[in-house]
């Protein structure tokens, strides 16, 4: 039987319908010290990184533990919150300016306080001047003109009627007087107060 002439047709019928793995085996077998060299993949482009831009510069906020402000060196004081204390319903924080710049520093009259949520967007509510109109808490001592030197501080109590056990306040922005700067500061307790509520400011008086 004549098998060659008939072989060498079937290979060449394989070889054109591009089975190639079986052409490189009969190289291999025709030429045994032959090595095949794997073909390497072609590298694919890799989209540079993207670069990330810095979070944008959120409201001045305050969350460390005592709720103390850094010092400001445009007024070169800081303001700190305390913890909220209270019972039967009346609720009390007080509120600590220091003069940590260098020169001393005039202080005269009330905080500015507003009371924010969570989304630090105020309430609706009426801050005094002054603890009177609080009931249960009596009345403060009026404004009196305050020299603060470098590190000495004053305080000023804020109170309070509690009004909603599930008030999501968290924020207090304070400024050492209308139109100054403030901070806004995040308490260590809940100011328990909503919409139509009433904040009681006690006037500024030197500590210590």
């Amino acid at each position: 039987m004549r098998t060659g002439p008939v072989l060498v047709l079937a290979v060449a019928a394989v070889l054109s319908s591009g089975c190639s793995s079986l052409a490189r085996e009969l190289e291999r077998e025709s030429d045994p010290a032959r090595t095949a060299t794997p073909s390497l993949p072609h590298p694919v482009p890799t989209a540079p990184a993207p670069e990330l831009s810095p979070p944008p510069a959120g409201p001045d906020v305050t969350r460390r533990p005592g709720g103390a402000a850094d010092c400001s060196a445009a007024s070169g004081v800081r303001i700190a919150i305390g913890p909220v204390n209270g019972a039967m319903g009346l609720r009390a924080l007080t509120v600590t300016l220091t003069n940590c710049g260098s020169e001393p520093y005039e202080l005269d009259g009330y905080p500015s306080v507003r009371v924010l949520d969570e989304n630090r967007e105020p309430y609706d509510i009426e801050v005094l001047r002054g603890t009177g109109g609080i009931p249960m808490a009596g009345e403060a001592p009026g404004p009196e003109p305050l020299t603060l030197r470098p590190g000495e501080s004053a305080t000023s109590g804020l109170v309070w009627r509690m009004m909603s056990p599930d008030a999501p306040t968290t924020y207090l922005e304070i400024a050492p007087a209308p139109g100054e700067r403030s901070r806004t500061l995040e308490t260590d307790g809940p100011i328990d107060l909503v919409d139509t509520g009433r904040l009681g400011t006690g006037a500024w008086r030197k500590a210590g």
